[in-house]
């Protein structure tokens, strides 16, 4: 490029940066004072209002004790409910159907457990259906206890049968059958007691009617020669724990009492009587 044309080129650019400067400079400082002045004040204004409509929003929609037949899409996001639940109760509540319990809500919106306990001791149900609800508890109450022989296999149990004879919710139900096949089957009746969720009275009831008959051949691992390996076994150890009584037993010696075990830090002794089923001491 020739010389003279590049230092042209250099020239008008120049020329148009200061041009765009002057400009600039006009805007800022050519505009009236008391408009700018005006301007700040309504720009504070609008702001407090702001401040005030979300602070008014948050202390509207706080949480308080509620109906679930009654929740609208904003409560439902609110509550962490997905689109695709509230559609299953709205469509459930178009049918003139209600929710009267808890269950009811799991079974017809499908929400998860985790987001069924935070949310539930919101609920609220009129009168008339929680003295129903304890009509129907005093009736359910009254367990007729079978004796062994009438009594039907624990380990053939399906969730239907829980659901429609002994009255567990379908989640639940579904967590016993599921937490069964995972220890191969039952070994003992206490077993039930690790079912998150599951009640005492729902419990005792189920056992009033299933015990354990027919279950795997449980060897049991004598816990003072046992490796880590075999520790892992029971299904009530993970790898940590193992190495931890495993740990213990080589610096404290054999143990004769499975008490012993509170001893180790961290381990807990309420599932000892479950433990023990797959444990020897000898």
């Amino acid at each position: 490029m020739h010389t003279r044309f590049r230092n042209g080129i250099l020239i008008l650019a120049i020329l148009i940066f200061i041009v765009m400067i002057s400009f600039y400079i006009y805007l800022v400082t050519g505009k009236d004072p008391d408009n700018f002045n005006e301007l700040s004040e309504f720009q504070i204004q609008v702001d407090s209002l702001k401040n005030v409509s979300l602070l008014t929003k948050e202390k509207a929609y706080k949480l308080r004790p509620f109906n679930p037949n009654f929740i609208s899409d904003y409560k439902g996001y609110l509550l962490g409910m997905s689109a695709n639940e509230l559609d299953k109760l709205h469509q459930y509540r178009e049918q003139n159907k209600w929710i009267n319990s808890v269950s009811d809500f799991k079974k017809v919106t499908g929400v998860s457990d985790s987001l069924l306990v935070v949310i539930s001791p919101l609920f609220t149900f009129p009168d008339w259906i929680q003295h129903s609800k304890t009509k129907k508890t005093y009736q359910k109450n009254k367990i007729t206890i079978k004796s062994y022989a009438e009594k039907e296999d624990l380990n053939t149990i399906s969730t239907e049968t829980l659901q429609e004879k002994i009255g567990v919710p379908d989640f639940i139900a579904d967590r016993i059958v599921r937490y069964k096949e995972s220890l191969g089957g039952f070994v003992s009746d206490l077993q039930l007691k690790d079912v998150l969720g599951l009640y005492e009275s729902q419990r005792n009831k189920i056992l009033s009617l299933y015990t354990v008959k027919t279950n795997k051949n449980v060897q049991k691992i004598n816990i003072n020669t046992a490796t880590v390996k075999e520790l892992m076994e029971v299904p009530y150890f993970d790898f940590e724990t193992a190495l931890e009584i495993r740990d213990f037993i080589k610096e404290n010696g054999s143990i004769s009492d499975f008490e012993e075990l509170g001893e180790i830090e961290g381990f807990y002794l309420e599932k000892i009587d479950r433990i023990a089923l797959y444990l020897g001491l000898e």
